[in-house]
């Protein structure tokens, strides 16, 4: 039998680093969802103010198993 995944897409963010927001991501996903099998960063971006970065952020695409 094949496996089914479905794809919600959420934005992460933090003040340190795009890692950072990619896992801040996963974390705050994995406290709705069960068996999260991927994340993909879409995407990256940042806040500037005062010519500094102060919020790195990354859209990523979570994928979870399907439960039947």
């Amino acid at each position: 039998m094949a496996e089914v995944a479905k794809v919600i897409t959420i934005i992460g963010s933090s003040p340190e680093s795009f890692a950072k927001a990619a896992d801040a991501a996963v974390k705050e996903a994995s406290k709705t969802l069960r068996g999260i099998t991927g994340a993909d960063v879409i995407s990256m971006s940042a806040v500037v103010e005062n010519d500094r970065i102060t919020q790195f952020r990354t859209t990523v695409n979570i994928a979870f198993a399907v439960e039947r």
